[in-house]
């Protein structure tokens, strides 16, 4: 079974995000950038998979500039066996990448494909199903267990009301959630290797795709500082506040 997984390059979690002065965007100079979380346990996922014979092959994707390719190099040090860099300078939204994923998967033609359920950089949590309703396959979204059988998958969801089991055929499409898996680190010499690992280089204007965005950022502001806590001596001074300061009831 071959799996096709995407990875996307964003600010690392653990950097604080600045917004540029003019309110036009955010500031990327001199910021780590990282593989998406999500995405990271996406490939985990697919390597323990192959870990267990149920997948022969692992190809991950990621849509962007040069710089993606530092993040494709690091997904296959984790352990991913080839990589595509589909290489576009404008800004990637859900749509456009769900389009782009389509072209490669008719290509690629893998019997899974598993995405991180959201980006942390925009949180849009939209590609997986949107890539799902275009090649008109079975999905299972926020799954926290993934089980491959011969002909059909077995996931379990995380869902407002609890978990959710679904049994789904083959081909379909999987986004990951956090207790899906807990990503390792690539050793060293697994990073040595990736430098030999096939990354194929694909515009995206060969694959006849628009990705002009469709929506605009105005404007981009970071949200207001918290205002300093004040004690109270009563309950009804408690209740009052909360009436006519913070609003809430």
């Amino acid at each position: 079974m071959k799996v096709l997984v995407t990875i996307k390059r964003v600010i690392d979690y653990s950097v604080k995000v600045r917004v540029k002065r003019d309110g036009s965007g955010i500031d990327f100079s001199g910021v780590k950038m990282s593989l998406n979380p999500f995405d990271e346990i996406a490939v985990e996922e697919a390597i323990r998979q192959k870990e267990k014979g149920k997948a022969s092959e692992i190809v991950v994707v990621s849509i962007g500039e040069k710089d993606c390719q530092e993040t494709l190099r690091a997904a296959l040090a984790l352990g991913a066996d080839r990589a595509i860099h589909v290489k576009t300078s404008l800004e990637t939204q859900p749509l456009g990448v769900a389009k782009v994923l389509k072209v490669l998967v008719e290509r690629e033609k893998p019997e899974l494909v598993i995405l991180g359920k959201q980006a942390i950089d925009d949180d849009c949590n939209q590609t997986g199903q949107m890539l799902s309703a275009l090649l008109n396959w079975p999905q299972g979204t926020f799954v926290s267990k993934l089980e491959v059988m011969k002909d059909k998958i077995r996931v379990v969801r995380e869902v407002d009301g609890g978990l959710e089991t679904l049994d789904m055929p083959l081909p379909a499409i999987v986004t990951t959630d956090l207790r899906l898996n807990e990503p390792r680190y690539a050793t060293l010499p697994n990073i040595m290797k990736a430098k030999q690992k096939p990354l194929e280089e694909i515009s995206a204007i060969s694959l006849n795709v628009d990705l002009t965005p469709h929506l605009k950022t105005l404007h981009v502001k970071e949200p207001p500082k918290r205002k300093a806590g004040v004690k109270v001596k009563t309950v009804d001074e408690l209740l009052d506040k909360l009436q006519k300061e913070a609003k809430v009831f």
